[in-house]
C-alpha cells in the first residue's frame, strides 16, 4: 500500500506545476542532448572515412564505428542517467539531509546552493567548450578520459535533485517529517524512493520525447551545438533564477491543478494512517501521553522532547541556539504559536506577563513558531509578528514542524510547562486556563527554589470565549478550505462564483471571478466579493497585497488599506458576541488567506 501511495503522490507531483522550473532543463539537458545524429536519416555519422580500400583505413573505420556506437550506447542512456540522478540526490537529502547537515553543523540550505553551483558550472561547459576541457582534466588519470557534459548525465540529475523543490502534500509532508525527526525506517524508505520513483515518470517522459523530438526533426539533427548551447543557457537562467527564487515566483502564478488530485487521493483515512509512518510516537515523547492536556494541576510526563529541526533562532544573544539540556535547573514553559493565529496573539500577553514576572526568577520561556501557512515561514515576516505582539523571549522558528512533531502538537497555541529537572509537567492546548497554567509555574518555581520570594501573581483578565458561540475559523485556500457554503465546487478550476439564495450559520460564500489557490483566493475582476455569516465577538481576516478592501459588517461600512506581507486585519471587535453577515469586497491584487474568530 505504501508503494502505491508513493508513486501515485510523486506521480502527481511530477505533472504538477512544481516541474516548471526544471523543465527546460530535462527536456533540453537529458532529452535533446542524448538524441543520436544518424537515427532517421539512414546514414552513418561522418566519422568513417571513405576510403575503404586498405587494412588501415578498414581498421580506422572500425575504430571509428566502435567509438560512435559506444558513444550512441551512452548518450541513450543520458535521459536515464539524469532522471536517476534527481531520485537519488531527492531520496538522499529528504531522508538524511538535514540529520547529516545538523551534525556537521553546516547550514540547511548549503546542498541546495551547491546544486546551483554544479547547474551553473556544467551549463558554462555546455557554452564554452575550452571550460569544459579544464573540468575534464581533473579526469584524466581515469582510464576512461571523455568525461564530458554531452556522456555524463548522472552528475546532471544529481544537482537538479539539489534544487527541485517538489510541492508540498500529505505524502511528502509525512516523509520530510520523517527524514527530519530521524524517524527513517523501512516504511520511511520505502514511502519515499515510490514517491521519487512516481515523480520521475513524467520527468523521464518529458526527456525522452525530447530526445524523440531532436531525433526526427531535421532541423534538430543538424543543429547538435545549437542544442548544446541552449542546453547551457537554459541551466545558467535556472541556476540564476534559483538564487534570486524565480521559480517560486512562477509556480505562484501557476494554478495547482493538481490539488484536487492529490487530495482525491490522499483523503481518506486508511491513506492518512498508512502515511503516519508509525505515527507521531518515538522514545523521546512517548510519555507525554500520561499528561492530560485538561488538567488544572501538575502532572509527571516524562523528559522534555528535544527542539528538533530549528531553523533559526531570534531574541537570544547573537541568536545562538539554546539546548534544554543546558535548562536544567530552571523551569521552561514552551509555548507554540503562529504569528496570524488569533488564538495565538489572544494568548500572547499572558505569556509575555509571565515572562516579565518571572524571568528573574527563574522562569524560562521558548516560542516554538511553527507556521500554518507557507508565509508563515519567512523569518522576516515571523520577527515582525512578535514584535507586534510585544514577544521579548526567545523565538524558535519550526519551519519544518520537527518540534511540533516531536511534541505530538496538534493545537495552535500550545503550553508545555517542563519543572527544574526537565520532565514535563502539564500540557494545554489552546487558550484559556491562564491562572491555573501560572498557579503551576509559581508552584514549579518555589520547587525548584524554596527561598525564592515571588511578586504577586500577574492580574490579566482571561477573554478567552466560548469556541461554542463562535464560528470556527474559516480557511479560503483550497487545501485548506473549511465552511464554504456556495453551491459551486470549491476548486482551483472553479472561477465564477454566484451568491447562494441562503448561506448556513458560520458559512462562507463568494461571488464573482476568482482565482482559487492552495492557500489563498484572490480577484478575477472588480465584482469580487465574500459574505459570512459569523457568530462572535470578534472577526478578523488575513489579507496581503496591495488595495483598498470594503466591509460591509451589519451594514456599517468601513475600508481596510491592505499593504505588504500577510497579516490580520480587524473587522469586528464588540463587546458581546453576536451574530450578523460580513460582505467583504476585495479588488484585484489582495490575496485572501483566512477568517478567524473570537
Amino acid at each position: 500500500m505504501l508503494v502505491i501511495i508513493g508513486l501515485l503522490g510523486g506521480f502527481i507531483t511530477g505533472i504538477s506545476p512544481c516541474i516548471i522550473p526544471v523543465l527546460p532543463v530535462i527536456l533540453f539537458s537529458g532529452g535533446m542532448q542524448s538524441a543520436r545524429v544518424g537515427v532517421g536519416d539512414g546514414k552513418q555519422d561522418a566519422t568513417v572515412s571513405p576510403d575503404t580500400s586498405s587494412a588501415g583505413s578498414i581498421a580506422t573505420k572500425q575504430r571509428a564505428a566502435q567509438q560512435t556506437d559506444a558513444s550512441s550506447t551512452v548518450s541513450r542512456w543520458r535521459p536515464y542517467l539524469v532522471i536517476l540522478g534527481i531520485v537519488t540526490s531527492f531520496t538522499l537529502m529528504t531522508l538524511a539531509g538535514s540529520l547529516v547537515l545538523g551534525l556537521l553543523g553546516l547550514p540547511q540550505d548549503v546542498m541546495r546552493w551547491a546544486g546551483i553551483i554544479v547547474l551553473a558550472v556544467i551549463g558554462i561547459g555546455l557554452i564554452i567548450p575550452k571550460v569544459q576541457h579544464l573540468l575534464e582534466k581533473p579526469f584524466g588519470w581515469l582510464p576512461q578520459r571523455n568525461v564530458s557534459t554531452k556522456r555524463g548525465g548522472f552528475p546532471l540529475g544529481l544537482a537538479l535533485g539539489l534544487v527541485y523543490v517538489p510541492c508540498a502534500g500529505p505524502v511528502l509532508a509525512a516523509i520530510t517529517v520523517a527524514g527530519a525527526t530521524g524517524q527513517i525506517g523501512a516504511d520511511t524508505i520505502v514511502l519515499t524512493v515510490s514517491f521519487a520513483a512516481g515523480a520521475a515518470i513524467p520527468l523521464l517522459f518529458f526527456a525522452l520525447a525530447g530526445r524523440g523530438v531532436a531525433e526526427r526533426v531535421k532541423a534538430f539533427r543538424k543543429r547538435q551545438t545549437m542544442i548544446r548551447t541552449i542546453s547551457g543557457v537554459t541551466m545558467l537562467a535556472l541556476a540564476v533564477g534559483l538564487v534570486f527564487n524565480v521559480p517560486a515566483m512562477l509556480q505562484r502564478l501557476v494554478p495547482d491543478y493538481t490539488a484536487q488530485i492529490q487530495e482525491w487521493i490522499t483523503g481518506s483515512e486508511e491513506v492518512r494512517d498508512a502515511i503516519r509512518l508509525g505515527g507521531l510516537v518515538n522514545d523521546e515523547n512517548r510519555d507525554l501521553e500520561l499528561c492530560d492536556p485538561r488538567a488544572t494541576e501538575l502532572q509527571e510526563c516524562g523528559t522534555a522532547p528535544s527542539l528538533r529541526g530549528i531553523e533559526s533562532w531570534f531574541n537570544t544573544p547573537g541568536d545562538q541556539p539554546i539546548d534544554l539540556a543546558d535548562l536544567e535547573g530552571e523551569v521552561v514553559l514552551i509555548d507554540f504559536w503562529a504569528y496570524s493565529c488569533i488564538n495565538c496573539q489572544r494568548s500572547a500577553p499572558h505569556i509575555n506577563a509571565w515572562y516579565e514576572n518571572y524571568a528573574e526568577y527563574g522562569l524560562r520561556v521558548i516560542g516554538v513558531h511553527s507556521p500554518e501557512y507557507a508565509f508563515e515561514k519567512e523569518r522576516r515576516n515571523v520577527i515582525s509578528g512578535a514584535e507586534d505582539l510585544g514577544i521579548q523571549y526567545p523565538v524558535a522558528i519550526d519551519n519544518s514542524l520537527s518540534t511540533w512533531t516531536n511534541y505530538r502538537n496538534q493545537f495552535w497555541p500550545a503550553r508545555y510547562l517542563i519543572d527544574a529537572d526537565g520532565i514535563v509537567r502539564n500540557i494545554h492546548f489552546g487558550e484559556g486556563n491562564y491562572a491555573e497554567g501560572e498557579q503551576m509555574i509559581r508552584e514549579l518555581l518555589i520547587a525548584a527554589n524554596p527561598e525564592a520570594q515571588l511578586p504577586p501573581a500577574t492580574d490579566l483578565a482571561d477573554t478567552t470565549p466560548d469556541n461554542a458561540d463562535i464560528t470556527p475559523e474559516s480557511y479560503l485556500g483550497t487545501t485548506m478550505q473549511e465552511n464554504f457554503g456556495g453551491g459551486e465546487a470549491y476548486s482551483t478550476l472553479t472561477e465564477d462564483f454566484v451568491f447562494p439564495d441562503e448561506l448556513p450559520q458560520d458559512s462562507f460564500a463568494l461571488s464573482g471571478g476568482w482565482q482559487l489557490e492552495t492557500q489563498f483566493i484572490t480577484p478575477r475582476g472588480s465584482e469580487a466579493r465574500i459574505r459570512l455569516e459569523y457568530r462572535g465577538q470578534e472577526v478578523r481576516m488575513v489579507l496581503a497585497g496591495e488595495g483598498t478592501v470594503i466591509a460591509e459588517v451589519d451594514g456599517e461600512v468601513e475600508e481596510l488599506e491592505i499593504s505588504g506581507t500577510p497579516t490580520s486585519y480587524e473587522l469586528l471587535n464588540v463587546d458581546e458576541s453576536r451574530t450578523g453577515t460580513i460582505v467583504i469586497t476585495v479588488p484585484e491584487g489582495v490575496e485572501a488567506y483566512s477568517f478567524t474568530f473570537g
